[in-house]
């Protein structure tokens, strides 16, 4: 089950990704990368890594991508294309590639390698790693944590201030 749900993420991964760089509306693109972000805060999941999934969403979906579309918005781009030209080359690059991992994995899955037994680990407390990143970020890392947040709201003030002056000289 967890092998069918990994495959699952991946697909769209591979597949929002592909759309990513062929589609020709930024628009549309920006929200296959958006897919894309949720089904990799998925895969962390997964793998039992909830903060860095919850860090991928707030991070990238969150900021990246809003400043991506802002971006977008202030340019005013208008094009009705949806796809490059290069996109039959991609896809026959991309199929390329696909073959060969393809052809890659069943060429292992033919090798008969014996397959290794896990090793019982002695348990650990109870503390999850999202507690655990929290309590040194906050007690050992606080100086520099609020030096990257005062960095970060310097230059959102930067980028507001300059924002503005290219309207007001737009306009007059």
């Amino acid at each position: 089950m967890a092998q069918l749900f990994f495959f699952y993420l991946a697909g769209i991964i591979v597949l929002t990704s592909i759309l990513v760089v062929a589609l020709r509306n930024p628009v549309y693109s920006a929200l296959s990368l958006l897919i894309m972000f949720f089904h990799v805060a998925g895969l962390y999941v997964t793998l039992h890594a909830e903060f860095v999934a919850a860090v991928q969403i707030i991070v990238y979906a969150g900021a990246i991508l809003v400043l991506y579309l802002f971006v977008v918005m202030l340019l005013n781009l208008h094009r009705e294309d949806r796809y490059h030209a290069q996109f039959p080359l991609a896809t026959l690059l991309g199929v390329t590639i696909l073959t060969e991992v393809i052809l890659l994995m069943l060429q292992r899955g033919d090798s008969g390698a014996p397959v290794a037994t896990p090793v019982i680990a002695p348990p650990t407390p109870a503390i999850g790693n999202t507690e655990a990143i929290g309590e040194v970020l906050y007690s050992t890392y606080v100086f520099p944590f609020e030096v990257a947040s005062l960095i970060l709201l310097v230059a959102m003030i930067g980028a507001i201030v300059l924002a503005k002056q290219d309207l007001f000289e737009q306009k007059g």
